[in-house]
C-alpha cells in the first residue's frame, strides 16, 4: 500500500475526530430527500451560494439576491461564478494535471482584474507550487477532506496568483473534494462555512502559516468546521427546495 504523506497530521490532537465527525455530518446531508428528485436545482443553488461567499471573503461581498437577480457586476464576484460554474469540466483533469487546472482556474476567477498577461501564471511560490501540485497528482491515500485542506491553505498562503488568489484557493479545494469521491456532486458548501467564521478562518489560514504543529491544528480544525457547516447549507437548500416543489 502506499504510504500516506499527511498521515501525521492524524496525529495532532483533535483532528482525526473533526475529520469524522465533518463525515458524519455530509452523509447525513448527502441522503436528504430533494436530491431524489430535486438534485440539479440544489445543486445550482448551492453552487451560487458557494460562488457568492467565495468572493465575500476575497472582500467583495454582496448579498446573495442582488447577485441572483443579476444586477451585481463586479468582476471579482462574476470571475467567481465562473469559477463554479465551470468546476464540473476540470474534476477529470484535477488529479491528472493539477497545475493546468490552478492556471485555469485563474483565468476563469480573474478575468477583468489583472492584466491579461498575468492570467493563468503563477508569480510567486513556485516550490510550494511544485510539492502542491505532486501530493495532489494521483494521490488516493491521503484523506479526500484532510487533502482538500492542505490544498486549500498552501495556495492560501502562497498566493501564487494575482488578484482574487483565495477564489482559486478555496475552488480547488471543492475539487480535491469532487475528485476523490467525498462530494462528487459538489453539494458542500464549504465556502458558506468559512464566510459564516470569517475571522477564526482568517486565523486560522494565518496559523497554518507558521508551520508549526498548533497552527497546522487550528486550520485542520477549521475546515472540518466549515466542511460540517456546508453540510448544514445543504440540508437547508434541501429543505427551501423542498417547500417550493
Amino acid at each position: 500500500m502506499p504510504t500516506d504523506p499527511l498521515a501525521p497530521l492524524l496525529e495532532l490532537a483533535d483532528v482525526a475526530p473533526a475529520l469524522a465527525e465533518a463525515q458524519a455530518r455530509v452523509d447525513a446531508a448527502m441522503r436528504h430527500r430533494a436530491l431524489r428528485r430535486q438534485g440539479g436545482r440544489v445543486a445550482a443553488e448551492i453552487s451560487l451560494r458557494s460562488a457568492v461567499a467565495s468572493a465575500g471573503l476575497e472582500g467583495h461581498g454582496y448579498d446573495l439576491e442582488d447577485v441572483r437577480a443579476g444586477t451585481v457586476t463586479d468582476p471579482v464576484v462574476q470571475g467567481a461564478l465562473r469559477v463554479y460554474e465551470g468546476l464540473g469540466g476540470l474534476v477529470d483533469l484535477w488529479p491528472r494535471a493539477p497545475r493546468q487546472v490552478l492556471a485555469r482556474l485563474h483565468v476563469l476567477a480573474a478575468r477583468d482584474v489583472v492584466p491579461p498577461a498575468d492570467l493563468g501564471r503563477p508569480l510567486t511560490g513556485a516550490d510550494r507550487i511544485d510539492a502542491l501540485t505532486a501530493l495532489v497528482a494521483g494521490n488516493e491515500t491521503t484523506s479526500p477532506m484532510l487533502l482538500a485542506a492542505i490544498v486549500h491553505a498552501e495556495l492560501l498562503t502562497v498566493r501564487p496568483f494575482a488578484g482574487p488568489a483565495g477564489v482559486v484557493a478555496r475552488a480547488a479545494a471543492r475539487l480535491a473534494l469532487i475528485a476523490r469521491g467525498f462530494d462528487p456532486r459538489g453539494l458542500v458548501a464549504a465556502e458558506v462555512g468559512h464566510a459564516s467564521r470569517e475571522p477564526e478562518y482568517v486565523g486560522a489560514s494565518n496559523a497554518y502559516a507558521t508551520g508549526t504543529p498548533d497552527g497546522l491544528r487550528s486550520w485542520l480544525r477549521h475546515y472540518t468546521t466549515a466542511v460540517g457547516a456546508g453540510a448544514d447549507e445543504l440540508v437547508a437548500v434541501g429543505d427551501g427546495v423542498l417547500a417550493t416543489a
